[in-house]
C-alpha cells in the first residue's frame, strides 16, 4: 500500500488594506489613549476587525506599536538638494518632524523603554525601524561619492561601520534633542547640527 504524504495547506494570505487599518489604528490610538491605555481590543475596534486578527500577526502591544512607528520612518525620503550638507538638513528636518507627531513620540518612547527588559523586541526595533532606515546613510553617501564631495570606501566592512557611526550620530541627536531635551529641532539647529557633522568640532566656530 503506497503511503502518501499530506499536503501542507497555505494560510491564508495576510490582507495589505487590513495591515494598514490596524497599523493606522494604533497611531489613532497612540494619539487618543496614550501607550499605556492602548489595548489590542481598542486597537481591533478601531481597525475594524477581529481582535483574533491582531494576535495572528502580532504577538502583543509592544511588537504592534513597533511596526505602527516604523511605518513613520517608513516615510522618509532623502532630498536631492546638490550637495551632501543640503541632503543631509532635508533629510533630518523630516525626521525631526515626525519625532514631534504625538504617536510616534509617545509610540517610540513607550517601546524603548519596554526593550530594556526584552531582547526581542530589542531586536524588532533594531530590524524593523534602524536597519531599514540605514538606507538614507546608503543613499546619501553614494550620492555624495557621485559628486566627489566623498571618498570610494573600497573596503566593504569598513564602510559598513561607517554607515554605522553615521546613523548612530544623525539617530541619536536628533531623538536627544527632541525627545529627552524637548527642544524643536529647528532649522537653524538642523544647520548648525550638519555643520559640526561634516566639519568636527575643531572646524566649528
Amino acid at each position: 500500500m503506497q503511503s502518501r504524504t499530506p499536503v501542507a495547506r497555505a494560510g491564508r494570505p495576510r490582507s495589505a488594506a487590513a495591515d494598514a487599518a490596524i497599523l493606522a489604528a494604533t497611531r489613532a490610538a497612540l494619539v487618543e489613549l496614550g501607550w499605556s491605555r492602548l489595548t489590542l481590543g481598542d486597537v481591533a475596534t478601531r481597525a475594524g476587525v477581529a481582535k483574533t486578527t491582531l494576535y495572528r500577526r502580532w504577538a502583543g502591544k509592544n511588537e504592534l506599536v513597533v511596526d505602527a512607528v516604523a511605518e513613520l520612518f517608513d516615510e522618509l525620503r532623502l532630498p536631492d538638494r546638490g550637495s551632501l550638507a543640503a541632503d543631509i538638513e532635508g533629510v533630518v528636518l523630516q525626521f525631526a518632524q515626525i519625532l514631534a507627531r504625538p504617536e510616534a513620540r509617545s509610540g517610540l518612547m513607550a517601546v524603548v523603554a519596554e526593550s530594556t527588559r526584552d531582547e526581542a523586541l530589542r531586536e524588532r526595533i533594531r530590524t524593523s525601524i534602524v536597519d531599514r532606515q540605514k538606507r538614507l546613510v546608503l543613499e546619501g553617501r553614494a550620492r555624495a561619492q557621485d559628486r566627489g564631495e566623498l571618498p570610494p570606501e573600497p573596503d566593504p566592512e569598513e564602510a559598513a561601520r561607517t554607515v554605522g557611526l553615521i546613523f548612530d550620530i544623525v539617530a541619536g541627536a536628533v531623538l536627544h534633542r527632541t525627545l529627552v531635551s524637548a527642544e524643536p529641532a529647528d532649522e537653524e539647529w538642523v544647520r548648525g547640527f550638519t555643520r559640526v557633522l561634516l566639519t568636527g568640532l575643531a572646524a566649528s566656530g
